[in-house]
């Protein structure tokens, strides 16, 4: 009997051993993990940085600027007659406008436009200058020439945020924006050819530059929201490609947008007549996520731009005070002068107002 119990006491041990650890494991169950809150579950996710963009050699290939030909399309102009028509309103430009003629200045400006150039798809070369101006302000003509007023200049904080600027503007001229626009209304006005505008208004015809006493052709400078949109997302990427900070775009704009509605009339009407909406702002900052692999360092700013910065705004004070200056000589015409003398005698008696003057005579005498 003892023998058969064996058995049966072993079969019983083994099967105890073997649900102890079951029996302690239900004992002492193991903390229970933190399920995420449901706002993280219900959150979608952002949108990857891609480490490359398909098609190669696509408008969004970043790698492949230089290669590409955003400005192609339906266009009656060829780029030789855009450059010479661009030449010709660029001498009537500079024949209107004070430019700044300070040669630290200019070498800046032009040295950090061209660099976007070198960064992006132009097929025809950048002829970049400074104007004299307190506008907020860049326009560029067809062909590339290019000025930058000086109040843009000093209105940035941080060198990206200027060339963030010119690299739109820069844009709306290698996707040829000006010229495709005058291919769709009367080819026949060749002297309505428009000024590529940043923030463009809706007139027609010639108007005057704010901020200037300068006329300039502004037929189609209501550029669609297309050629808006296209303008930043060209913008964007040539900036990146410069190796600026894309996001200091978006905060150049949305700074100037909390400005004018702290202080309205802050920004000048030519400027705010077609500001980047909030919808523009937030495509953009969905391109740099989508289109714009992450860099581990961007230029932001350098010394030399508060260098210049501080040397541009001791020159316009210098004019500004010599504008105002009640020393300053003017000139004024012989009628204004005479009016100031004194009423003088002659020998006669008369003043000088009634001095004889030569009269029609009478018809018959």
């Amino acid at each position: 009997m003892v023998k058969a119990l064996r058995p049966l006491r072993s079969l019983i041990l083994t099967s105890a051993l073997l649900g102890l650890p079951q029996l302690l494991a239900a004992q002492d169950p193991p903390p229970p993990q933190n399920p995420p809150p449901p706002a993280q579950q219900q959150e979608k996710p952002p949108v990857p940085q891609q480490s490359e963009v398909h098609p190669k050699n696509s408008k969004e290939d970043v790698e492949a600027i230089g290669n590409r030909n955003p400005g192609k399309g339906i266009n009656f102009y060829s780029l030789e007659r855009e450059i010479a028509l661009g030449k010709q309103l660029a001498q009537e430009v500079e024949r209107s406008a004070k430019m700044i003629d300070d040669p630290v200045v200019t070498e800046y400006v032009n040295r950090v436009g061209q660099n976007l150039v070198r960064n992006s798809d132009a097929k025809v070369p950048f002829t970049i200058k400074v104007i004299d101006s307190d506008v907020v302000n860049a326009f560029a003509l067809p062909g590339g020439f290019f000025y930058v007023n000086s109040g843009l200049v000093l209105r940035a904080q941080e060198e990206s945020e200027l060339a963030g600027v010119m690299a739109h503007e820069i844009s709306h001229v290698i996707a040829r924006h000006g010229t495709k626009n005058a291919t769709k209304g009367e080819l026949m006005q060749l002297a309505t050819i428009p000024l590529i505008l940043l923030g463009p208004g809706g007139w027609a015809g010639y108007g005057l530059y704010q901020g200037l006493n300068l006329i300039v052709p502004l037929t189609y400078l209501k550029f669609s929201r297309n050629d808006e949109r296209e303008a930043d997302f060209l913008g964007l990427q040539y900036m990146y490609k410069a190796g600026y900070d894309p996001n200091s775009y978006v905060t150049f704009f949305e700074r100037i947008q909390a400005d004018e509605r702290r202080q309205p009339g802050t920004i000048p009407r030519i400027f705010s007549t077609h500001p980047p909406t909030p919808e523009r702002i937030q495509n953009v900052q969905k391109e740099i996520a989508r289109i714009l692999p992450a860099k581990e360092e961007y230029i932001v700013t350098t010394s030399e731009f508060d260098q210049v910065k501080a040397r541009l705004r001791s020159i316009m004070f210098n004019r500004k005070a010599l504008d105002n200056d009640p020393n300053k000589p003017t000139l004024r015409t012989r009628t204004d002068k005479d009016k100031n003398k004194p009423s003088t005698t002659t020998t006669g008696g008369d003043t000088e107002e009634d001095r004889p003057t030569l009269k029609r005579r009478p018809d018959g005498q």
